[in-house]
């Protein structure tokens, strides 16, 4: 599979007819909404997608996307580069249509009336929804974790006597 430039839109019932596999990247500037939820987007964002159909006879669509992005540590309040990756299946729907029984692993996305639907806002959603809720340095590289609260070892406790003991002995007299 060689790296194709990626296409905007694409119809998913189509592609998974002809069991299409496309691997290429999108250009940060593509994903408005990526970088306002981050301090910025490093390079482009790396997409791999497969078009088929699964067991049941649903259209699927499954990939995985990458980004490399600036975030801000909200520990120290410095900024840290970090890597984002999402894995997503996904099953296309009409607005009308009613949703069949679907596997657990499986998403669904309504199609226009086109039956296309929007690759980038696809790429996009997932790789917002992957990012950390709280971002944080690792503790050695953070210069406020080695601060991180710690309580020390919790003591253990000596074994102590059963109290129901005496009970299981008038049980066996």
């Amino acid at each position: 599979m060689e790296k194709v430039k990626l296409p905007i839109k694409v119809d998913p019932a189509r592609c998974a007819l002809k069991r299409l596999d496309y691997q290429g990247a999108y250009a940060p500037a593509l994903m408005p909404r990526l970088a306002e939820s981050t301090q910025g987007i490093h390079g482009d964002i790396d997409v791999s997608l497969s078009f088929g159909t699964d067991a049941q006879g649903l259209r699927v669509m499954s990939g995985q996307a990458r980004a490399q992005v600036t975030l801000q540590c909200q520990r120290c309040n410095e900024l840290f580069d970090t890597a984002i990756e999402s894995e997503f299946t996904y099953t296309p729907l009409r607005e009308d249509a009613e949703a069949p029984e679907l596997p657990e692993a499986y998403d669904t996305f309504e199609v226009d009336e086109f039956g296309e639907i929007n690759l980038v806002q696809v790429i996009e959603d997932e790789l917002i929804l992957n990012l950390p809720l709280v971002p944080v340095h690792e503790n050695e590289h953070c210069a406020e974790g080695k601060y991180d609260m710690s309580f020390g070892d919790i003591p253990t406790t000596d074994e102590r006597p059963n109290p129901f003991a005496i009970l299981e002995e008038l049980k066996r007299k």
